[in-house]
């Protein structure tokens, strides 16, 4: 398989800006490279890096205020996911799509969120990537809260790309969060 460079992609952009605010010229075209995965390096750190990289642009897309179908693009049109606000498994894109829609509309977001021991499992075209989430979200009175998840989230390389085809969000009870956590 044969994957863009996520991480080289963002210092391209960032490096591209740069030079364009100080007005220098840019070339029409910048390689931003790209990966080549087989059997052989499917280990390779870069595959957890990429992973993590698509996972961090999902929650950029959200913080910058994008559409929630931005948000969910990286998701396979068969996602499914379990959480905590729901007492059956959301089945499929479309579904997630539309209860995140509804509540965006009620005003309150993610401000700030990020995930510490991560760790990444790769098989083949599959990625488990693991890790715990710890962040704050705003209500749309500007109250905020901690939030803290043991979260899971399973890709497949689909037509050459990392897709979300399955995410667990487990909330970690205010009990168990240490005072990093708590308000």
């Amino acid at each position: 398989s044969i994957t863009q460079n996520p991480v080289g992609i963002g210092e391209c952009v960032v490096n591209s800006l740069a030079k364009a605010i100080k007005g220098e010229k840019l070339p029409k075209i910048i390689d931003t490279g790209y990966y080549w995965y087989d059997k052989t390096n499917m280990n390779d750190p870069k595959v957890a890096a990429e992973v993590i990289a698509v996972t961090r642009a999902a929650w950029a897309a959200e913080a910058q205020g994008k559409s929630v179908a931005e948000q969910n693009a990286v998701l396979a049109d068969d996602y499914t996911e379990f959480n905590s606000d729901y007492p059956v498994r959301i089945d499929g894109k479309a579904t997630n799509t539309a209860l995140y829609e509804a509540q965006a509309r009620s005003g309150g977001k993610s401000i700030a969120g990020d995930m510490m021991n991560a760790k990444v499992q790769v098989y083949g075209d599959v990625a488990i990537l693991t890790y715990n989430f710890v962040g704050v979200s705003q209500e749309k009175d500007g109250k905020t809260n901690n939030n803290a998840a043991k979260s899971t989230r399973v890709y497949a390389k689909i037509d050459g790309q990392w897709k979300l085809v399955h995410a667990n969000f487990a909330p970690v009870p205010p009990r168990y969060r240490t005072p990093y956590f708590s308000h």
